[in-house]
This record gives C-alpha cells, structure tokens and sequence, in this order.
C-alpha cells in the first residue's frame, strides 16, 4: 500500500517527473510509482523523455524499460519511432505535449521519466526551439570533420560565436557539428534554447533527481555495458544498420563502439555522458533530489510521492 501521505486524490492534475544520469535507476522508481498508485485505485503513465529510447530496435542500447516493467506499468513514447527515421527533439515535444495532455484530461497521472535534459525540459515546457537544420548540412559538416580535424572545425565556431565555442570543447563532436550547422543554416547559437532551465511548467508539475556516488554509478555503468554486450547489444546495432538507421539513431550512444566490438571505449563514453547528465541535474534548482544508496525502488517511490502530495 501507498503512504498514507500520498493520497491519490491530492495528485490529481500533476505530473510526475524523473531525472538523472544513466543506470542510476530511474526506471524501477518510475515503475514502482505507478504500482503504488494502482494499489490504492489511481491510474498512472509512464512517459519516456529519452532521445533514443523513442527508437524502436534501440531497446537494449538505450536502456529502454524491459518487457517486465512493461507489463508492470503503463509506458509511453519507447519504441514509436522507426529506427530509419531522423527525429528532433521539436518533433518529440509535440508527442510528448499530447500524452501528458491526454493523460490529464482522463485523471491519470504522466509519471515523466529520464536521463536527456533537453527531452525532459521539452516534455515539461513550451521552451523555444530552433528549426531543424537540414541533415544535407550536417552530414557535409561531418566529413569536414574528418577530412580537418576537430581543431580546425572550432576555431571556425570560435569566429562565428566565441560564446559557444566556449562553451562547446573541440572533443565535443555532437555539440560542435550541430552548433556550426545551426550557425551555417543562419541561426543564433548564442541564446542557448533548453540550456537554462525554467520552472514555466506547461501544468503542476513535481520535478525529482535521482543521484549515486560516482563510484557507485560508475560500477553500474560499467555492469549495465558489459550486459548490453552478452545481452545482443552487437547484433542489435548490427540489425539497426542493416535496415537502414537514421543518422540521429546512429547518434545513440555505444552505437559505433558496439560495431567495433571496444566495450572499454564505450564505458568510458557513457561514464562521460553521466557526467554531463549530473551537470543537468544541478541546473534543476527545483528538483528535489534522492540519494539511492541503500534504499529500494519501491522506497524511493513511497518518498516521491509523498513529497507530491504534500506539495499539491
């Protein structure tokens, strides 16, 4: 049974949502939320705010919610996108934007839920966005990358706009293509869209951040790769390219360390980006923030939903 502090009743009209670094968790509490809510008669969605969980045949690399927790819980926006199309955070605010919306307007409860700030602050917000840059450009940007070098490409961003090239580090190649293409497209890199997070929340909202200590997650890190790799992690990316991925699936992280078989190459990848994820979280002045260590799934939920009813 639910806390007797989270009366279903008092949650109605808010949306619940969860971030923080891979492996940290955050699908289990998600999960277990929802089983709490049921248990006292209250109906709940799980909403993903992933770039690359959207991706149908991504499941075991972007660390899609298993068939178990699926059949736990209710899941949203994981696996609707063929893994064949480019897709746009602009494209998946107005997904996401439409099963919140719904959910509320039945009286159930969006439990908004992962580890890409931009998503989760697309999913929560009507934030500003930038049109999408043609991938012709991008694509023709990736192979000055390579026939020039990462150096030669930001001192180039570095004459367009020295605030976002100092903010983006050469090494950065994601961020670097992206930003130079937006600069090429005649776009402003300056005022930096979904960088400063914003409490104008869409509809009553509760914000909460799920933390481990570094060594911790990076253990769990290093456990969740070498599962994606016994698991079929390979032959999922193999099958991916076969049927022609996306330039934006291909973007997934591990995606290009599974094809040549560097497992080491990706844990330190991943590791880097849970770095960068721990960095949003602290954006999140807002958030409350839950320590996981020595603590279950299901008592972390009890916490968070408490905490909403206390706020609603």
């Amino acid at each position: 049974m639910a806390s007797p502090e989270a009366e279903p009743g008092s949650l109605q009209g808010l949306v619940i949502a969860i971030f923080g670094p891979t492996s940290v968790g955050k699908s289990e509490v998600a999960v277990a939320i929802s089983e709490l809510l049921a248990s006292e008669g209250h109906a709940s969605v799980v909403v993903g705010a992933d770039s690359m969980q959207i991706y149908a045949g991504l499941e075991l690399l972007s660390g899609a919610a298993s068939a178990d927790q699926r059949q736990r819980a209710e899941h949203r926006l994981l696996g609707v996108i063929p893994v064949q199309e480019e897709f746009s955070v602009a494209q998946y605010a107005a997904l996401v934007h439409a099963e919140i919306d719904l959910a509320l307007s039945r009286g159930v409860t969006p439990i908004v839920v992962g580890g890409t700030g931009l998503y989760m602050q697309a999913a929560l917000t009507d934030m500003p966005l930038r049109p999408p840059v043609p991938a012709k450009t991008e694509a023709d940007l990736a192979r000055r990358l390579e026939s020039e070098g990462a150096l030669a490409l930001h001192g180039e961003l570095e004459e367009a706009s020295p605030s976002a090239a100092g903010r983006i580090k050469p090494q950065d190649h994601r961020r670097l293509l992206r930003a130079l293409a937006l600069v090429g497209e005649g776009h402003s890199v300056d005022d930096r869209p979904g960088g400063i997070w914003t409490t104008q929340y869409r509809h009553p909202t509760r914000l909460f951040g799920l933390r481990r200590a570094r060594d911790d997650l990076y253990e769990r890190i290093n456990s969740r790769v070498d599962s994606i790799a016994a698991t079929g992690g390979a032959e999922e990316v193999a099958a991916a390219l076969a049927s022609g991925a996306s330039r934006t699936a291909q973007m997934a992280l591990g995606f290009k360390e599974l094809q040549s078989g560097d497992l080491e190459a990706m844990k330190v990848n991943t590791r880097r980006y849970a770095k960068r994820q721990m960095t949003w979280l602290r954006r999140l002045d807002d958030a409350e923030v839950f320590e996981c260590a020595g603590q279950s799934a299901e008592q972390l939920a009890r916490a968070i939903l408490a905490s909403s009813a206390r706020a609603a």
